[in-house]
């Protein structure tokens, strides 16, 4: 249920087996849906969103693809009937819900069709309002209202022609709100998975944030402006006898013995700002005072630190540099933004890593990051640079420290980094930066070879950087307020057997798994008990190829799943499925099978490919083989697999391909009997 976006064709089968299903399932219940709306909302989690997950939907997705992906996308001419999209989705998520795949971690289906009822009454208000469409729609649509037959390529085309000169005519004003929307919008980009993480329960992590020196600060910072207010100077900053007070009270480090403004007092602004950011102190009338609806955020430690995590963000780039005192500029802050692309990127990078970040690696990958997206001769000559922009990366380093979100100690590099590190090869060709025989090249700081950084790893102790439990919880809440899947090992304690392993198999690696499923059968009570609602998920799963993921990542995360993989060869409705891990695993050879089972492992074969590619799939399989695979075909159909839906969707198919066969025959006879009577007729002649 979820595909890199690479897996075009992977994904379109799965698209068109679920639209397939769908339209049964529909039938079945007497019910009249859309499949158009239906490929149009997979499209829409496909290709539409950060996370891809096509079976996960909650309100932000539903109002989206109602109000926004649907008007943009689906074209309604002048006289066909309106899409129901609402009605339609109504239905995908009944029919998701129905056959156990819906992701647990999305909203429940009462709460996503609530969510469709909401947004209904807005729907076809977004559908007429035209500076929502988008350019193709736009001019299928004002093609086919001034008469164009649009399913004509030549008539669109000369349509196509007189709009290029000028011979159209059209609402400019809408046309350049669409194009306007167009260039803002580059649509979203696929985030990168993320391992699941562990964490502990909000008590623990409220009594952590306590003990946050920078927390501290911040509570004393707003007590010590308090509601009758401090006056500011003119210029709106600290007077200075205010400062030096604050500076003892907060225990800022900062050196107050030579400084004839409190604007030289890097430190105490930063928290002061920093304050001001979090909504705890505000300035009004020359006066700085705490805020009074903030009371209950002090209150609590845990509250208190996220939104300090969440406010450092925010900051201007100019307080942060101030820590070190110096305020000249630098790559990273001018030419790559710290607020909006380094810190994001280099929290992401920290969180869910199984090791500590050496700081070498984490310092090389920002300036391939930034080298990546700059002129290359930019890259050649400015070493200056990226020595200030080592020190501009270490000073928020540093302050995350103090807020706690991140821990630093020295020791050895996990050998997976040196490992990981670009090889020589791939980092020719891009300047300023050495290859073999370059030595003499002097080289931006920072921007070392490949054979270098290793060395680094490897030499001895170096700085290593983690996210803490309080910087790994903050950072999880912000990548699942962006739609990025987060997984949390716990979070599916309470989910449906056929939903855990649906996520356990799409989403978490092996170790996770593991950890994740003792928790959910720990939570559940009797381990046999618990074991038989598992099974029974993956006996009642309709989809073959979901059926062996889902039983494949509960073998593997059971002690004794080989041993239950193996009492499953005997089950009537799982033997397939037991017999094709047991083969892919290589503990059955074919010699090991009897023919029965030969029979049924056949038959799962082609069930499994008729999912994986999709029925042009199977028939370019059948046309390749010829005869062969005739035989297995109905082998299969004979083999008394007991997936019966699956092998009626295959007699279908060989069917059809017959016929397509016989009509090609017949198509080549004829053929030849054209010729023969050409060839006979130029012999009387």
């Amino acid at each position: 249920m979820i595909f890199n976006p690479a897996e075009e064709n992977e994904y379109q089968a799965v698209r068109g087996l679920l639209v397939h299903r769908f339209e049964q399932w529909a039938r079945e219940n007497g019910i009249d849906a859309d499949p158009f709306v239906v490929e149009a909302a997979l499209d829409y989690r496909h290709l539409g969103t950060p996370d891809g997950r096509l079976g996960l939907w909650d309100q932000p997705h539903i109002e989206e693809f109602l109000l926004d992906w649907v008007p943009w996308t689906v074209t309604v001419l002048p006289d066909e009937e309106p899409v129901d999209a609402p009605g339609t989705l109504r239905c995908l998520l009944r029919y998701l819900d129905d056959v156990h795949l819906a992701d647990p971690r999305g909203a429940s289906l009462p709460e996503v069709l609530e969510a469709v009822d909401a947004a209904a009454p807005r729907y076809a208000g977004a559908m007429a309002d035209r500076s929502l469409w988008g350019l193709a729609k736009f001019w299928i649509t004002t093609a086919a209202e001034q008469g164009v037959d649009v399913h004509d390529e030549q008539a669109l085309q000369d349509f196509v022609g007189r709009a290029q000169g000028g011979d159209v005519p059209y609402d400019p004003e809408v046309l350049q709100t669409i194009v306007e929307r167009h260039r803002r919008s580059s649509g979203p980009v696929r985030s990168e998975p993320q391992l699941p993480v562990a964490l502990p329960g909000d008590d623990v992590l409220r009594e952590q944030a306590g003990r946050s020196p920078v927390l501290r600060q911040l509570r004393e910072l707003a007590e010590w402006a308090g509601r009758d207010r401090r006056t500011l100077t003119g210029s709106g900053r600290l007077r200075l006898s205010d400062a030096r007070e604050l500076v003892e009270r907060l225990n800022t480090g900062d050196d107050t013995d030579s400084v004839r403004s409190s604007a030289d007092l890097p430190r105490l602004n930063l928290l002061v700002e920093w304050a001001r950011t979090a909504r705890l102190i505000r300035v009004a009338k020359g006066r700085l005072y705490a805020v009074a609806k903030a009371e209950p955020v002090l209150n609590d430690p845990l509250a208190l630190w996220r939104r300090a995590f969440d406010a450092f963000r925010e900051l201007p780039s100019p307080v942060r540099r101030g820590r070190g005192g110096r305020y000249g500029e630098s790559v990273l802050f001018v030419e790559y933004d710290m607020c909006d692309v380094v810190l994001p990127d280099v929290l992401a990078t920290l969180y869910s890593l199984p090791y500590p970040m050496p700081w070498p690696g984490l310092r090389d990958s920002v300036h391939l990051a930034y080298r990546s997206s700059s002129p290359l001769e930019v890259f050649a000559t400015d070493s200056i640079g990226f020595e200030q922009a080592d020190d501009d990366l270490r000073t928020v380093l540093g302050v995350l420290e103090d807020l706690g979100a991140i821990e630093c100690h020295q020791g050895m590099a996990d050998p997976v980094f040196a490992d990981l590190a670009m090889s020589e090869n791939d980092l020719e060709g891009w300047a300023g930066i050495p290859t073999e025989g370059d030595d003499d090249l002097e080289t931006p700081s920072g921007i070392l070879p490949a054979r270098k950084l290793k060395s680094e790893l490897s030499s001895g102790p170096v700085e290593l950087i983690r996210l803490t439990d309080l910087g790994t919880d903050s950072v999880r809440r912000r990548l699942l307020a962006e739609g990025r899947d987060a997984p949390l090992i716990g979070e599916l304690a309470q989910a449906s057997p056929a939903g855990l392993l649906g996520v356990l198999a799409d989403h978490y690696d092996p170790e996770s798994a593991r950890a994740e499923l003792a928790a959910w059968i720990a939570v559940h009570g009797d381990r046999s008990a618990a074991l038989e609602q598992l099974v029974h998920a993956v006996r009642t799963m309709r989809f073959r190829t979901r059926a062996e993921a889902m039983l494949d990542v509960l073998v593997s995360s059971l002690d004794d799943g080989e041993l239950l993989l193996r009492s499953l060869r005997s089950d009537s409705w799982l033997a397939p499925t037991a017999l094709s891990l047991l083969a892919r695993r290589e503990i059955l050879t074919p010699e090991d099978l009897t023919e029965p089972e030969s029979l049924l492992m056949v038959a799962e074969s082609l069930l499994q490919l008729c999912e994986a590619t999709g029925a042009d799939g199977v028939r370019e399989v059948l046309r390749q083989q010829g005869r062969e695979a005739e035989e297995a075909l109905r082998a299969a159909l004979a083999s008394g697999h007991p997936d019966r839906e699956g092998l009626a969707d295959l007699q279908a198919l060989a069917e059809r391909v017959r016929r397509e066969r016989k009509a090609h025959v017949g198509l080549v006879q004829q053929r030849g009997h054209r010729e023969n009577g050409r060839r006979g007729g130029r012999r009387r002649r």
